[in-house]
């Protein structure tokens, strides 16, 4: 991992890119690195366009704006391959992670002005199968960390299990679903050629 990941999220409002990106950040602080998560606002509502941003490094982190020029790009609605530039300064070195059913050709056609790698995982079935109800959140989180390999799944595993527990105290059934869909989600992403 080079010292500073620089992680842009694209999601729509109540997905969960939000608090999947601070998850993010907490997992990675729990593993001993430096992190920033935040979301951009703006009139955010439901279902409309929403960006949240992850800097994580072995190192002290002092920039402190947007991200303009990301390692990894998470799409978590594929509906905003249509409609927002998910692509704009992604480094040519890095990746995009999609949230998608979508075939490989439809996808490379909608992203050709991007270079770099291109990953996908049907967020939809992981997380009914796993959770009975449509969370993508969860399923792009591991994703991302798969990709990213900013720590290993191990380490991320067990941090997101200590995490749920104390997120869903009262709630306790909730956290072996989570759990599964972590697991089936890191299983699950592939890599376009």
């Amino acid at each position: 991992m080079s010292n500073l990941v620089e992680i842009r999220w694209h999601g729509r409002g109540g997905q969960g890119a939000k608090t999947a990106s601070l998850l993010l950040a907490d997992a990675a602080f729990n593993t001993g690195k430096y992190i920033q998560g935040f979301p951009e606002y703006g009139p955010e509502r439901m279902g409309a366009p929403i960006t949240a941003y992850n800097r994580i490094s072995n190192t002290p982190i002092t920039v402190h704006s947007n991200i303009y020029e990301p390692d990894y790009v998470v799409v978590v609605d594929d509906s905003l391959l249509d409609c927002v530039p998910v692509t704009a300064g992604l480094k040519s070195t890095g990746a995009i992670i999609i949230n998608t059913t979508q075939d490989d050709s439809t996808l490379k056609s909608k992203l050709k002005d991007f270079d770099g790698d291109i990953y996908t995982i049907d967020a939809r079935k992981v997380s009914l199968e796993t959770l009975g109800k449509y969370f993508p959140n969860t399923p792009m989180l591991a994703a991302i960390v798969k990709v990213s390999k900013i720590m290993s799944e191990e380490a991320f595993l067990a941090d997101m299990q200590g995490s749920f527990k104390h997120k869903f105290a009262k709630k306790p059934e909730v956290i072996e679903g989570n759990m599964k869909a972590l697991e089936m989600a890191l299983q699950n992403v592939k890599k376009i050629n």
